[in-house]
């Protein structure tokens, strides 16, 4: 009988130096002013602490968390499971709140690429914990980019040193995605030391962390409606506006902010989801006439600031579906190595071989592998090109930088958490029977990642903005540099023998998303050209993990030529073998993807209504 208390490593941190070291090159990244007082020792270093936090304190919680979900009280105190809290302290206390900030606001300082790298070892361990930290990173980096001195002293800093937590307050319960449609309101109520004060009154749905005792104090990013000189709302996302609104003010009284429910999830338990209610009286000092607010920016902003917070959001969702993807392959691969079952084909007796030996047990994991590689490479590179944008040498890779980012954000949130659904259904089928069972991690697994390719914009909306803003609005302009980067690699694999049919593959693909975009481009029909968004993202989506399964590639081909121990021949021919593998079962999935968007059929936008 399979052992149920082996427990997978939370990563093979191999991988993880692969990537930072040898492709990425986070060296020549630490040589920028911004990064200089780092080193790759030091950066080292605090992958080790997370992988030992994430070892030690946060995999405790995965299942704990599942099982005994936060809970509300009468009053709408929110309370979360105690390891959680203590968890998310070590966190802070460890200076994982602070790393990407500067110095001067007690920050470390710290590449995104590095930050990112530590949040995904954590997430690795579970997915709910670490989220607190996601939500808190991004409304200070809000705060810090569009607030005053006086509001980054007040909301930010408290934040970067884990001291109180922050949300993002968007959605309602009739405008999830729709933003212009919320009909939270903010009305002017006078002006102080940290800006002009407004009364927020309304009703916010889908709030992640919205109330909890993990810290006292809670930081609200509000969207919400303001009027004009007549009293009217502004209609439409130009009438929107952002608002800083803390739970607990600054002279320590009660905001009229109260949770008045819970929403009871599929997976991703450990952290609340809530219904916030502002400015309905309740459990305040502040009166009845609202939740007291401070506008951030200038008035009719709200949407383009948030987007920051958004934005970077949506990296940290992919990382959310890569690593519980990548995390469910190594106890898949655990247990494939453990489990004795059957024997090979053509030999009736003997011992039972472990089902590791079996084809198909191998064609599953090595999907599992290129999907969870390939989606944690994606992220990855990612947060390494938001690094360029605010540290490149020059203005023109800078922008260049920005261009390719903002074109990448939809695939690199909607590609992982797509694919990681796959593979972490794959690793419920190594598993059997067993994994059908909550005595086995990889069906919370399962159903934590089920979120990911809803929250934070859903795959269909990420399609449609990548399509409608990313490829269209800019002429294509973004995906000319994409492509030419994916040429200069195919160029560099031209040398070597061993990829030519990688490279061949990745150039095909390619040159079928050329054809494919070109027809985008010349649709002078919207709804057209938007009718089968959906189904380009998959095929970027493919093609762009192609081209890094490719450029990674490179690196461990080169490698391969020099005196390497065998673990590590092994370690880069696994990377060869997962390259060759999604060039040749992956890749030719693109046409079939492609074929749709070139064809524009309306078999499906334009069935009656009355017809399902």
């Amino acid at each position: 009988m399979f052992d149920v208390s082996t427990v997978a490593a939370v990563v093979n941190r191999r991988d993880i130096d692969f990537l930072l070291h040898e492709w990425l090159d986070i060296k020549a990244l630490l040589k920028r002013p911004r990064f200089e007082s780092h080193t790759p020792e030091s950066i080292d270093a605090i992958l080790t602490l997370a992988q030992d936090l994430a070892e030690r304190e946060l995999a405790p919680t995965l299942r704990k968390s599942d099982i005994d979900e936060p809970t509300i009280d009468e009053v709408g105190r929110v309370r979360v499971l105690p390891v959680v809290v203590d968890a998310v302290q070590l966190l802070a206390e460890a200076g994982l709140f602070s790393s990407v900030f500067d110095e001067r606001l007690g920050g470390l300082q710290l590449p995104h690429l590095v930050h990112m790298t530590a949040l995904g070892i954590l997430m690795s361990a579970t997915i709910a914990t670490p989220s607190f930290l996601v939500l808190t990173v991004g409304n200070a980096r809000l705060i810090v980019t569009f607030g005053s001195s006086a509001q980054i002293a007040a909301f930010a800093e408290p934040q970067i040193a884990g001291q109180a937590m922050g949300t993002m307050c968007l959605s309602e319960s009739q405008a999830g995605s729709s933003l212009g449609d919320i009909r939270t309101r903010a009305e002017p109520n006078g002006e102080d030391h940290l800006g002009k004060r407004y009364r927020i009154t309304g009703h916010k749905m889908w709030i992640s962390s919205g109330d909890h005792d993990v810290t006292a104090n809670i930081i609200h990013l509000v969207l919400a409606k303001i009027s004009d000189s007549h009293g009217r709302i502004v209609e439409g996302t130009k009438g929107i506006s952002l608002f800083i609104v803390p739970k607990v003010l600054p002279d320590g009284s009660r905001n009229d902010v109260r949770a008045i429910a819970l929403n009871h999830k599929m997976g991703y338990r450990g952290m609340p989801n809530c219904a916030l209610n502002f400015g309905d009286g309740h459990d305040s000092s502040s009166g009845p006439a609202g939740a007291i607010g401070w506008l951030v920016g200038e008035l009719g902003q709200g949407l383009p600031q948030m987007f920051q917070m958004m934005n970077e959001a949506r990296i940290g969702v992919g990382m959310g579906a890569a690593m519980p993807a990548y995390r469910g392959y190594l106890m898949a691969l655990d247990y494939a190595r453990n489990r004795l079952q059957g024997r090979p084909i053509g030999r009736k007796s003997g011992a039972p071989v472990a089902i590791i030996e079996h084809p198909d047990v191998k064609r599953m994991l090595l999907l599992q592998k290129v999907y969870a590689e390939g989606a944690l490479s994606l992220v990855l590179y990612s947060a390494r090109l938001l690094d360029e944008q605010h540290t490149a040498p020059t203005a023109l890779e800078r922008q260049s930088s920005e261009e390719l980012l903002a074109l990448l954000t939809p695939i690199t949130k909607s590609w992982p958490a797509e694919w990681a659904q796959v593979s972490l259904d794959l690793a419920i089928q190594i598993h059997g029977g067993a994994g059908y069972t909550r005595d086995f991690d990889v069906e919370q697994l399962y159903r934590d990642n089920r979120l990911n390719t809803i929250h934070e914009s859903t795959t269909g909306i990420q399609a449609m903005d990548l399509v409608g803003r990313k490829l269209r609005r800019d002429g294509g302009q973004a995906f000319r540099q994409l492509w030419a980067r994916v040429r200069a690699t195919c160029s560099s694999a031209s040398t070597r023998v061993a990829l030519a049919p990688d490279r061949e593959a990745v150039n095909a693909a390619w040159g079928q998303l050329n054809e494919a975009v070109a027809v985008l481009l010349a649709e002078t029909d919207e709804a057209r050209a938007l009718s089968h968004a959906t189904a380009y993202p998959s095929a970027i989506g493919h093609a762009v993990v192609g081209w890094l399964w490719l450029d990674q590639a490179l690196a461990c081909d080169r490698a391969l030529e020099d005196s390497i121990s065998d673990p590590e021949r092994s370690f880069r021919a696994g990377k060869l073998r997962a390259c060759r593998y999604f060039a040749e079962v992956e890749l030719p999935k693109i046409q079939l993807w492609l074929d749709l968007v070139t064809s524009m059929t309306d078999v499906a936008a334009a069935m009656p209504i009355d017809q399902f």
